[in-house]
Order: structure tokens, then sequence, then C-alpha cells
């Protein structure tokens, strides 16, 4: 493989990853949370909530202390958050600090541990946006399939570059380039010997000599008599001072 061709296909990885990173980033600055994305996997929260619906999940915009009930929000499990929930909140249960309890819509009751206390310590997020159904892909990217992909994208790209530089050593061992300009006199030297060799053409010939006749006569100009007497201009003498 050319080095050229190496050096582009690393160069497209190194910027497709930098744009992933600096979207990952930006959404985390914008949205104010490690991961603004999470899946619904449970029922709790039907028919608000599907499973496999996706969350945007917003805290910049939603501080802690402006949650209110009817808020549905994502936070950790408060019994050693373990794990992430998203519920339904239904009552503050003290003010100072702020803690409240929460409920999925499907289920009977509060459960202790997981739906109270939630404080600022397990928040997440409020609930901004709702995609329907699009995590199914998350359910198909689990390990191993996901570095497969990857793994094929990155093997499509590499192939992509050798090919490309194999047609180019091709294309430059096909086409054999001649270096002499032949618009510079010195590089061509031949070129105005080759031009006396061209015929001439009669008609335009004979043409031109009409056409010069004619310019001539109107300058009072016998073209006719200097023609035939060459000599007599030649030979006539200045005239005295």
């Amino acid at each position: 493989m050319a080095k050229g061709s190496g050096k582009s296909w690393i160069k497209d990885v190194i910027i497709v990853g930098i744009g992933v990173l600096v979207i990952w980033v930006g959404l985390q600055i914008v949205f104010g949370t490690q991961n603004p994305f999470y899946v619904v996997s449970s029922g709790s929260m039907v028919p608000e909530l599907e499973v496999f619906d996706v969350l945007i999940v917003d805290r910049r915009s939603y501080p802690f202390e402006s949650i209110a009930v009817g808020d549905v929000i994502v936070f950790n499990r408060p019994a050693g958050q373990d794990r992430v929930i998203v519920h339904r909140v239904v009552a503050i249960i003290d003010d100072d600090p702020l803690s409240i309890r929460t409920k999925g819509d499907a289920n009977p009751a509060s459960i202790p541990g997981t739906d109270f206390p939630v404080t600022e310590e397990e928040y997440i997020g409020k609930v901004a946006y709702v995609i329907p159904q699009i995590g199914y892909i998350t359910r198909i990217l689990t390990p191993p399939i996901n570095y497969i992909i990857i793994g094929i994208i990155i093997v499509v790209m590499v192939v992509k570059q050798i090919s490309k530089g194999r047609k180019e050593q091709e294309l430059s061992s096909t086409f054999e380039f001649d270096s002499t300009d032949h618009n510079n006199p010195k590089d061509s030297p031949n070129t105005f010997k080759e031009l006396d060799k061209v015929p001439k053409d009669k008609e335009y010939t004979e043409i031109s000599k009409e056409v010069r006749d004619a310019a001539l006569r109107e300058e009072g100009i016998n073209f006719d008599s200097e023609e035939k007497n060459p000599s007599e201009n030649s030979t006539k003498k200045k005239p005295e001072e």
C-alpha cells in the first residue's frame, strides 16, 4: 500500500473520532450531564414511556431545586446507586435539604430505597425529549455485535484506501508524460524549420499581393514602377545642401 493512501485512511479515522468526541462533549455541556441519552428498559412508566423509548435528559435547564410534582426525572437508585431509574415525582418529602419521592406510573406504590428518598446527589436530570422506539438499535449494538460492526467499518475504510492507492499507481505507470515544452523554442529547435516545409497557399498569396498593391496606390506609390526600376532610387544622389 502506498504511503499516501495509508496516511489518508488514518487521517479519515482521526477526523471521524475527533468529530464524535466533539459532538459528545458538546452534548454534555448543553444538557449538563455526563450522559444525556437513556433507553427505557422496563414497563414501570407505561403508557407514558414504552420500553425502548430513548430519553434525552436535561439537567442544565432543569436543576434539582426546580423539580416539581408531576415531572418525570431520571436518577440513580438511592439504595446503592446501582441502577438508573426513570419515574414521576409524586411528593416533596423535605425542603431543606430537598428530597423527593417518585413512583412509576404503572406501579401500585412507591418502593422504598428505589423511589425515595431522592436527593440532589442521585438526581441526573429531567426528561426533556422522548424519541419513540429507536432504542431497539441499542439492543442490536450490545457487545460483541457493536465491536464487530466497528471492525467492519474500519476494514471497509482500509480496503477502500488500498484500492484507491493501487488505481493511482496503475494510472501513473500507464501514462508516460513528455517533459518537453513545445511552446518554448529552446525545447523545440526544429519547429521553425518545419514551418518552411508547409506548402504555400497560392490563392492566399495572390490575394495578399493585390491587397498590398491597392494600399500602396492609395499612398501615391506606383509599386509596379518601383519594381521595374529598382536601381533608380538607389543610384539617386542626395541633394547638396
